[in-house]
């Protein structure tokens, strides 16, 4: 697709190849970890080749998903710091439900939902990680009540991490030109300047 030579780059394409990676291994997860969660989710096995098999996939899947996270966390820590103007959009994030926008405090490359989202999303994959390696009875043998706890926290987790997933695929959806920055890597002028205008300033030098 022809794009227009104004257009800024928001994504290189390796940025772009590590969040596709993150979130594809998640989905994988979220599917397969549901299945085991509940009787009436156990048919997506089948996506896996059957029980188990999702149960041997399942944490080589969360490895590489910790992996590519950390490779993630740390191109994007430091743009998800937190600043007072994000926490005035915070505040005011009613505003932006209500889709009135224009009035919102200037957004860095993040605004602040974003980057709390960020933030809570490294906590529980980080939770993920290490509750799964005590889940993990094909290499692991600890004691039942250190297993049982890491299957609870686990759990909760997950469900965290699910409802971020689709909040964010929702907003993704919701704002026009989101979608084309992870496709293609770029955005026009105008949505840089309507959601992001510190740093459209930035990038453009003005």
């Amino acid at each position: 697709m022809i794009r227009d030579p104004k257009d800024l780059k928001r994504y290189t394409a390796s940025e772009r190849a590590n969040h596709w990676v993150v979130g594809m291994c998640f989905i994988l997860l979220a599917l397969s970890g549901l299945a085991f969660f509940h009787p009436a989710f156990f048919p997506l096995t089948i996506l896996f080749g059957g029980g188990v098999w999702a149960r041997i996939l399942h944490p080589f899947i969360g490895v590489v998903l910790a992996i590519s996270f950390l490779a993630f966390f740390l191109r994007f820590r430091a743009l998800n710091t937190m600043s007072s103007s994000d926490w005035e959009w915070i505040r005011r994030i009613r505003e932006m439900a209500d889709g009135d926008d224009h009035n919102m405090p200037e957004q860095g490359k993040y605004n602040g939902g974003q980057k709390i989202m960020f933030w809570v999303q490294a906590i529980c994959i980080l939770l993920l990680f290490v509750t799964g390696i005590v889940l993990w009875r094909a290499y692991f043998d600890l004691p039942v009540s250190l297993v049982r706890l890491a299957a609870v926290i686990h759990s909760a987790a997950a469900v965290i991490m699910i409802a971020l997933t689709a909040i964010h695929i929702y907003a993704a959806i919701w704002v026009k030109g989101t979608i084309r920055a992870m496709w293609y890597g770029t955005v026009t002028r105008a949505w840089a300047r309507q959601h992001h205008r510190d740093w459209y300033r930035q990038i453009v030098g003005k």
